[in-house]
């Protein structure tokens, strides 16, 4: 087959010609009279364009010449991102096969971020004064556009190391039927500028969506907020940490124009979310953010009456009595509650061993454990049976544990430059 090139000056020449006849040396016989080449000129005017309809407004152009099409990508972050995401609705092209039809590129983004409390089995205590605070702010914001008054979008509540600030809200969250957007304090940093800020929003908004969508109530929590926005010692302020300050602030004065990067609409209204954020020390954080007006503080200190109740009910199903609860609250005073847990998993250590022997001892419980699907051979493991004595035993050896570590301070013999 012949092939025909031309540069741009040679082609300019002939830009005039309506027809460009052409004679090929290897095909002699195919004259001018069988092949030519049709050039547009510029008399010939431009190939009108054929439309969908003449009523359609998606190749309408506004004042800027930009499309419909163009216009609502800009205008608005489609949040449904699930809709026409199927097999048969879309090109093949973008819908595999390893994880079904359904499947696609934006699989990742179609991940439930919300949280529900299926695995909170069981009869737990909720602290009275706690439970009045959490749902009193979630209720305020839920209302705020009927109150005649300020209403605080952001709860901090802040207290000691393991008193259950995060299960406590958990609990009352499962009590209402709230379904939550959770975000932990490693969110909060990232490789990329102005990320975590843009996933806290975009976190917002799907809480939002939570409510518009599936009629449900829902709140944004951040759990351990001052392991990631707080100061200690000459840690260094990043970039990161300045956004997500800025955003929860624009969040508590804003909570219903959230942007996460598209132009706005009038009728983008995002529903208002409460906020609650958990940590320890608030005093660490970036002070307009935690002032009243923004953020409403209650720090939880649960008092001796509210922590046997709570060790109670997690002793409950054991059979071990109120009045022996007592007696191991009295025994380890001023402990966090996650310490009463711990005396309940450390009584479960000579059973396990006890059961590792009798599927054959440790050079074998690699083989058993991963295939247990296919034989079902390994032994039922037997609860070890609770009694006060257990308790106290592993109360007194979590005790010296945590003596040796506050004494020993194993770094000063490492460093020894180090200050006192």
């Amino acid at each position: 087959m012949a092939s025909i090139c031309c540069s741009a000056s040679q082609f300019s020449k002939f830009s005039s010609l309506s027809v460009l006849k052409v004679s090929c040396p290897t095909f002699p016989n195919l004259t001018s009279s069988s092949f030519s080449v049709r050039c547009a000129t510029q008399n010939d005017g431009e190939v009108k364009k054929k439309r969908l309809s003449d009523q359609s407004s998606w190749e309408a152009k506004d004042a800027e010449g930009r499309d419909y099409l163009y216009r609502l990508g800009q205008e608005a972050d489609n949040m449904n991102i699930a809709v026409g995401q199927r097999a048969g609705v879309i090109d093949d092209l973008f819908a595999g096969n390893f994880l079904g039809k359904d499947s696609d590129i934006v699989f990742d983004y179609r991940q439930k971020v919300t949280r529900s409390f299926e695995y909170l089995q069981g009869d737990y205590y909720i602290a009275p004064f706690f439970m009045d605070k959490v749902v009193c702010h979630i209720v305020k914001n839920y209302l705020a556009h009927i109150l005649n008054t300020k209403v605080p979008l952001i709860l901090g509540i802040w207290g000691g190391k393991g008193q259950g600030k995060s299960f406590q809200t958990e609990l009352i969250f499962q009590a209402m039927g709230v379904e939550p957007v959770i975000m932990s304090a490693g969110e909060l940093e990232s490789e990329k500028a102005g990320e975590p800020g843009r996933l806290i929003r975009d976190r917002y908004r799907t809480a939002s969506q939570v409510v518009q969508n599936q009629g449900k109530m829902s709140c944004l929590m951040i759990n351990d907020i001052d392991a990631g926005l707080g100061r200690f010692g000459n840690t260094q302020m990043t970039v990161n940490n300045q956004i997500v300050v800025g955003t929860l602030m624009n969040l508590a004065d804003n909570p219903t124009r959230v942007s996460v990067g598209q132009n706005w609409r009038e009728t983008d209204i995002t529903h208002r979310i409460p906020i609650i954020v958990t940590g320890n020390d608030f005093s660490t954080i970036y002070a307009p953010l935690v002032r009243d007006g923004r953020m409403e503080k209650f720090y939880w200190q649960p008092n001796r009456e509210d922590i046997v109740n709570i060790v109670y009910r997690m002793y409950e199903k054991d059979g071990i009595s109120k009045d022996e609860v007592m007696r191991v609250v009295d025994t380890f005073p001023n402990q966090a509650l996650d310490f009463y847990g711990a005396l309940r998993s450390r009584t479960y250590d000579r059973s396990i061993l006890k059961w590792i022997d009798d599927i054959g001892g440790i050079e074998n419980f690699g083989k058993k454990i991963l295939s247990k699907r296919k034989d079902n051979s390994l032994p039922v493991f037997i609860p070890p049976e609770q009694t006060v004595e257990a308790l106290l035993e592993s109360g007194y050896s979590l005790i010296k544990e945590q003596k040796l570590i506050m004494e020993t301070k194993l770094s000063k013999e490492y460093m020894k430059n180090i200050d006192d």
